[in-house]
C-alpha cells in the first residue's frame, strides 16, 4: 500500500513563524503514524514516521520541512535540539 502524500500549510504561513534572523522553532514527533507539518503555539509541529535512531529522524524532519517550504534540504540547518523534540532550524535564503 502506497503511503499518502503529506499535506502542508502554506509555505508563507510557516515562514511567518520564523524570527527576524530566519530561525524557526519546531516541535517534533518521531515514530508518528502519519507524516505531517502543522502550525501551532507559535511554532511548527513536524511528525515523521522514522524512529529517532542515529540522526535518521532529524534528517527526515529536515526533508519534510524542506518539502513543505518548497526549498532544498541543504538550505536548512539544525541549530539546536539534535537529541530532543524541541528543535531550532535556520532557514537560509
Amino acid at each position: 500500500m502506497a503511503r499518502p502524500k503529506a499535506e502542508f500549510p502554506p509555505a508563507e504561513a510557516i515562514r511567518a513563524l520564523a524570527d527576524g534572523e530566519g530561525r524557526l522553532a519546531l516541535r517534533v514527533t518521531p515514530g508518528a503514524r502519519v507524516e505531517a507539518v502543522e502550525l501551532g503555539d507559535g511554532r511548527v509541529v513536524v511528525k515523521v514516521r522514522v524512529k529517532p535512531e542515529d540522526g535518521k529522524a532529524n534528517a527526515a524532519v529536515l526533508d519534510l520541512l524542506a518539502d513543505a517550504l518548497g526549498i532544498a534540504t541543504s538550505r536548512l540547518r539544525l541549530l539546536r535540539g539534535a537529541t530532543g523534540r524541541d528543535k531550532l532550524v535556520q532557514l537560509d535564503g
